[in-house]
């Protein structure tokens, strides 16, 4: 079993590292709340005062983080507190550019490295079902498996530097589409008479189907494990959607992609992160969507 320090305990990593230590491993946690750190402590973390009591011992090190800026940050200090042949591990969603830099900070101490973003949510982090996508080096990749087999249920390794966290981006840019191409559906069918279970029963099961209808429906009943069952508590907030949606237009500006559904998306759950709903579940935007 091995020594890991992790970086980051909130919503999600606070769940993951808990996860980690079900597992049998030996966790150091390190976050910037107190309150943060004692719930951590009762899952079976051991609290950390620094970075560098953090990272003494570690064989791996995983951060998860809100923003590029602040990875970039803690793996500053980070490199500089490893030993050689250290594994860091990045499970934030920030952007491609951010990861790449990560990647060339620990090659410089002689580190591994991985950038591997989750997808699945409080939810997935909770139960270990989450879904990894990997970017780095065989070597980083086969020595982080089975770390991140503690925590997800499906790993897979997208390619070199940074494409962890382009296929993450991707990913969510057809969820935050589809989403509302759902939410519009399921609006019009109420415009039209439909019951919601009715077009449920249509749409899931024939050419519309997709996983903002089968698994996580935006209206109450047909799928009772769905946020529209609970007052659209998230869930995955609006206002994550809405940072996801930001990366994927930067990264399609850089490029030179053209994504005009992705940048409509965006547009929409601006206005409805501006409307105040950031903290409600993204699928929430139905009620926008309703007019």
């Amino acid at each position: 079993m091995a020594t890991i320090a992790f970086i980051g305990l909130g919503n999600m990593g606070g769940p993951m590292a808990a996860n980690l230590v079900k597992a049998g491993h030996s966790v150091k946690g390190f976050d910037l709340s107190a309150d943060i750190l004692k719930t951590a402590a009762g899952n079976g973390i051991s609290p950390v005062t620094s970075l560098d009591e953090a990272v003494a011992g570690a064989d791996a090190v995983v951060t998860m983080l809100p923003k590029g800026a602040h990875v970039l940050s803690v793996w500053g200090a980070l490199v500089k507190a490893a030993t050689a042949g250290t594994l860091l591990i990045d499970c934030s969603t920030i952007d491609v550019e951010s990861a790449r830099k990560a990647h060339e900070l620990a090659a410089g101490a002689g580190c591994l490295s991985l950038d591997a973003p989750v997808s699945g949510g409080t939810g997935g982090a909770s139960a270990g079902t989450l879904t990894f996508m990997a970017g780095g080096s065989d070597a980083a990749f086969a020595s982080a498996k089975p770390l991140l087999e503690a925590m997800g249920r499906k790993i897979v390794h997208c390619g070199g530097d940074g494409a962890g966290q382009a296929a993450k981006i991707c990913n969510n840019m057809i969820l935050g589409i589809s989403m509302i191409g759902v939410c519009e559906a399921f609006a019009l069918g109420e415009k039209l008479g439909l019951s919601h279970q009715a077009l449920f029963d249509v749409a899931s099961t024939s050419s519309g189907q997709c996983w903002s209808i089968n698994t996580y429906c935006p209206v109450p009943g047909p799928v009772p494990t769905s946020p529209a069952n609970n007052d659209y508590k998230p869930g995955f907030a609006a206002a994550l959607m809405l940072k996801d949606l930001k990366l994927a237009q930067e990264a399609a500006l850089a490029a030179g992609a053209a994504t005009p559904l992705g940048a409509e998306a965006a547009q929409l759950f601006d206005l409805f992160d501006k409307q105040g709903n950031g903290g409600r579940d993204f699928s929430a935007i139905i009620e926008m969507l309703r007019g």
